[in-house]
């Protein structure tokens, strides 16, 4: 069974997928969403530290795995091995986001970033001129400023230095702060009944939630739901009006994850909720069709 639609060509854009695949469960959801969205057309998946000591080859390990079992041949780079550093060497991830912002092409270029901006960052780093040529989705910061942390804001937190450097770059960037991404909630039993009989890859999708909320260290977690918080950056992708948004200075991320004004830095877009029924519902119905059922 196949889409019985078509996306007329004209609307369809280039996408690059940075994410820490393998942090903890929602990063495969979204990888599985973009990889089935007939917009998009993904030109790779780069794979993000989570600062942990092998972190980034653990991610890229994840985003094989995922593609392995949807029969599926995406190019996937190593990004940095790390945080942000300015004498680290440049890793094929960061290259390929400069060699992708310069090709050739009539399809407009956006990163999907789901975790630490660390290879985007590195990318302006090294090559600010790029800046001019795409747009970033961050799932990242507690948003607009000021805004006390109500927690460690993790994709922030993983490389602070990073996210201000972005913050502060003016890219286009389109931010997803946490007060949204906490919201996109489904209940496991919703996954067990709906995405688990999806072949291979829901098998995969299940059980790797599964098997982290049953791990050490996710006493944060609340037992038998989870939030896919990284979806709202293929969804936005996919429909840039499947939430509210308005223009405001980016924040400064301040140790601790909290953001606070910063009268020079640039205005860019910041999401204040999105549509969760519209974004699960485009996963489960996209991973439905993909197996046939």
């Amino acid at each position: 069974m196949g889409f019985e639609f078509d996306v007329p060509d004209y609307k369809k854009i280039r996408v690059i997928v940075d994410t820490d695949a393998a942090c903890e469960a929602d990063d495969p959801f979204a990888i599985v969403q973009a990889l089935l969205s007939p917009k998009l057309i993904v030109r790779g998946i780069l794979a993000e530290h989570f600062n942990v000591e092998g972190s980034m080859q653990r991610s890229y390990n994840e985003i094989k795995t995922i593609l392995e079992a949807m029969d599926m041949d995406v190019l996937v780079l190593h990004g940095q091995d790390g945080a942000l550093c300015e004498g680290a060497a440049v890793s094929e991830a960061v290259r390929f986001i400069i060699d992708e912002a310069h090709a050739e092409s009539d399809k407009p270029l956006f990163v999907l970033c789901q975790g630490a901006i660390t290879n985007v960052a590195k990318a302006i780093q090294t090559d600010p001129s790029i800046k001019r040529k795409l747009t970033v989705i961050w799932i990242g910061t507690h948003g607009e400023a000021p805004y006390k942390a109500p927690f460690r804001e993790f994709n922030a937190g993983n490389d602070l230095e990073a996210a201000n450097f972005v913050l502060q770059s003016g890219i286009d960037l389109w931010l997803v702060p946490s007060t949204v991404y906490v919201t996109i909630n489904i209940g496991i039993a919703e996954i067990q009944r709906r995405i688990k009989p999806c072949g291979k890859i829901g098998e995969h999708l299940f059980r790797n939630l599964v098997d982290y909320n049953n791990s050490e260290g996710t006493g944060w977690t609340k037992g038998e739901s989870w939030s896919l918080g990284d979806s709202p950056a293929i969804a936005i992708a996919l429909n840039p009006d499947c939430g509210h948004y308005h223009k405001a200075k980016a924040p400064l991320v301040l140790p601790d994850t909290s953001s606070e004004e910063k009268a020079d830095n640039p205005e860019i877009r910041i999401y204040t909720d999105v549509d969760s029924r519209y974004i699960l519902e485009d996963l489960i119905a996209k991973l439905e069709i993909f197996s046939g059922r």
